[in-house]
């Protein structure tokens, strides 16, 4: 049964320790760290370094004590023990190490494990008994929010230290975990071989005792890529260009999830640095964005180049191909969405097209307002324990590569939705649904209901499944579709694409995508939040975050632009209201849908994908750059037949079929033929008769044949197919 998370602290503090493992070490193995901490076999042999209560720290390279736990398999009989695979789990904000339980699924494969718990969070100079206990080696030790420079290097040199021990392979070492510590996991396995130093340069990853060291895979799971992004959102990505950093305005902070995140971090118990502190200033940001808009200055620049440069996996030198990574993020997660793993697995599977990569996409419990699906946990955590097995220990066959979607399911203990696969982001759908409007509309400042906003909220919200009333929220812009006849399946970003005019620098635009039901209740299936670039009216695009979702029967997919995603409170606000927020006006709008069904679905309502808007500068995935599918004239000369011209017609075979099929030759000056077909199958043809016009006519009495331009166009496809035919009387 899916569960909603309901505790503000465990929405966010998530556990770590739900995959286990391992194999084999013994009494041989007294302690580690130097002898910093004992071991003690378990009754099964297993070898357990570290302890619970109070703490089991070992000093890290700037001197502060981190609490950690180490675990050894039992030891082999007769076996040269030590020089194990590792496995390195983190934990999530505000957690602390993983103990022996949650070690032993790894354990019992045949791995060491290590765990830490990052600095400035319980033992590890988070508490105030820890902070009693080394004043001195505390004095910095406060949290960094997985700080490359820091809480990653602090992993590194760990690792680095049980390699010197001769207790792990240092050339076999995997990376795991969820949240804060799936940012650990995707930044060393970004890294592969190379450390960070405080000064930003990278180099060598090498033990103390000068052996080299390297990521052999990692498994991250509902986390970031690009920290910034995903807490203040200025809707500059787009899921079909090849790099998506942080440009753009400053963006709008995701308010509940930002404070939910901040408090639950101090009631861990964490340790946050006083106010001012270089690289660690968590109360002075979480100050200057609660104070909102403008954003514009030095303050906010540093604050961007402070959490792209060192807290953020997508930003380190690519110029490594990074380790296996296998990624796995939730649908209906409004703090790490499924495009903060997808940016990171676009832009590398571009520069790297033979790099292992692995995305899984669905309901994944953690954070707000995601449910738990256990079908796709234990999918998951088998995908990530052969993962390791695979490219870790060496042992199995390789894993697929590539995307799985899985469908979100409602209510929250309906059994988990569809899966669909593809070698890539883009190959999940195959259609599209379209609408536009061409009318001029505005999104008024005040637009939005705030109680709405409150229930659709993350935090204190109803969840992912939660139903409102629909009703109009006045000064908003609403698109509603038709209502579905049959189902079809979202599988993506939503694109919203328009001319907007946005004066001054403070505003924003929020956006909805909603399914709303017969029965006159609303559901939330996607939302974003954008700064248009100020000025214009100028074409722009942005996008919401990715879904994959069923419109069922009767069901109309709605669209909802508004000036706040606000329920009015610092806990019930997905997105902050903004300073003097200003009217916005918008024309040409249109919603494009990616859906899994193919072009000439539901009697045509499934459009052919249509070419995507890219932004100057830009450059459009290879995986989006689509072949031309039309209905297109088969073979070649046309010849008249009294007044007609019969005209074979194809439709593709990527189509179910080609609805509203028009035909159209024009001659020298005007037109010659013209005719329709109501609907061709995908993959087959059928001859139309094309009616001769009066001009048509009258010219063939006197000439032989007439150089012609024909079109094809269907109600699936934006644009029209041209070619030049010859056409003979």
């Amino acid at each position: 049964m899916k569960r909603s998370p309901r505790t503000l602290v465990a929405l966010f503090a998530v556990a770590a320790g739900t995959l286990v493992a391992p194999q084999a070490a013994s009494a041989a193995i007294p302690s580690v760290f130097g002898g910093q901490v004992a071991c003690e076999v378990q009754p099964d042999g297993v070898r357990f370094c570290g302890s619970t209560t109070p703490r089991s720290t070992v000093k890290t390279f700037d001197g502060v004590p981190i609490d950690v736990n180490a675990a050894f398999p039992p030891e082999p009989a007769g076996g040269m023990d030590g020089n194990y695979p590792l496995v390195m789990t983190f934990h999530g904000y505000g957690g602390s190490k993983v103990g022996l339980g949650g070690m032993r699924q790894w354990l019992d494969r045949g791995y060491a494990v290590f765990s830490m718990t990052d600095r400035g969070f319980h033992e590890s100079c988070g508490s105030a008994d820890s902070r009693d206990a080394d004043p001195a080696g505390c004095a910095t030790g406060f949290v960094r929010l997985d700080d490359t420079r820091y809480e990653i290097r602090d992993a590194q040199l760990f690792a680095g230290m049980l390699a010197d021990e001769g207790l792990i392979d240092p050339l076999k070492i995997g990376a795991i975990g969820p949240s804060y510590g799936g940012g650990i996991s995707l930044a060393l396995a970004a890294l592969k071989n190379r450390v960070m130093m405080p000064d930003g340069t990278l180099v060598p990853w090498t033990s103390p005792g000068g052996k080299p060291l390297a990521i052999a895979a990692a498994a991250p799971w509902i986390t970031w890529s690009d920290l910034a992004y995903s807490l203040v959102p200025n809707g500059g990505t787009l899921d079909y260009v090849v790099d998506n950093p942080y440009e753009g305005r400053f963006g709008v902070m995701k308010e509940s999830l930002v404070t939910g995140l901040y408090i639950s971090g101090l009631a861990a118990p964490g340790f946050y640095a006083p106010l001012g502190t270089p690289g660690a200033n968590i109360t002075g940001w979480r100050d200057l964005l609660n104070a909102g808009e403008p954003y514009e200055g030095p303050e906010a620049d540093a604050l961007l180049a402070e959490i792209t440069n060192f807290h953020s996996a997508y930003y380190i030198d690519d110029s490594v191909e990074p380790a296996p990574i296998l990624m796995a993020n939730g649908f209906t997660d409004d703090l790490f969405p499924v495009d903060e793993a997808l940016r990171f697995f676009n832009r590398t599977s571009t520069v790297y097209p033979d790099a292992k990569l692995s995305l899984l996409a669905g309901e994944i419990a953690g954070h707000p307002r995601s449910a738990t699906e256990p079908d796709v946990i234990t999918k998951m955590a088998q995908a990530q324990q052969a993962w390791f097995d695979f490219y870790v220990r060496g042992i199995g066959t390789e894993p697929t590569q590539g995307v799985e979607a899985i469908t979100q399911t409602c209510p929250v203990d309906a059994p988990a939705g569809r899966s669909f696969k593809s070698d890539t982001w883009a190959g999940l759908s195959r259609g599209e649904v379209r609408f536009k409007d061409s009318s001029k509309q505005d999104i008024a400042p005040t637009s939005g209901i705030p109680e709405i906003a409150a229930r659709f909220d993350p935090v204190t919200g109803g969840g992912s499944c939660v139903e409102v009333a629909s009703q109009d929220e006045p000064g908003t812009i609403e698109m509603p579709l038709d209502p579905v006849s049959g189902s079809y399946t979202l599988i993506g970003s939503p694109t919203v694409t328009g001319k907007f005019k946005l004066p001054g620098n403070t505003s924003q635009v929020a956006a909805r995508l909603l399914d709303i039901a017969p029965n006159g209740t609303e559901r939330l299936v996607a939302r974003g939040l954008w700064r248009p670039a100020t000025g214009g009216p100028t074409k722009q695009a942005f996008q919401m975050h990715p879904n994959a979702w069923t419109f069922e029967e009767d069901h109309a997919p709605t669209l909802e632009l508004l000036a706040k995603d606000s329920g009015g409170g610092a806990l019930n606000s997905y997105g902050r209201a903004s300073n003097n927020q200003q009217q916005v006006e918008v024309e040409n709008l249109e919603l494009r849908l990616p859906v899994r069904e193919k072009a000439g679905s539901l009697e045509g309502i499934v459009g052919y994908p249509a070419p995507k808007f890219v932004p100057k500068g830009d450059e459009l995935m290879e995986d989006f750059d689509i072949p031309d599918h039309r209905a297109k004239l088969a073979g070649g000369k046309l010849r008249v037949n009294g007044d007609e011209v019969p005209a074979k017609v194809r439709c593709p075979k990527q189509f179910v079929a080609c609805d509203a099929v028009s035909i159209k030759l024009k001659g020298p000056g005007f037109v010659l033929a013209r005719g329709s077909i109501e609907v061709i199958g995908g993959g087959k043809s059928k001859t139309e008769d094309l009616d001769l016009t009066r001009k048509a006519r009258k010219f063939f009495q006197s000439h032989g044949k007439a150089e012609g331009t024909a079109t094809v166009k269907s109600a699936e496809t934006v644009g029209k197919f041209k070619a030049d035919r010859k056409v003979k009387g």
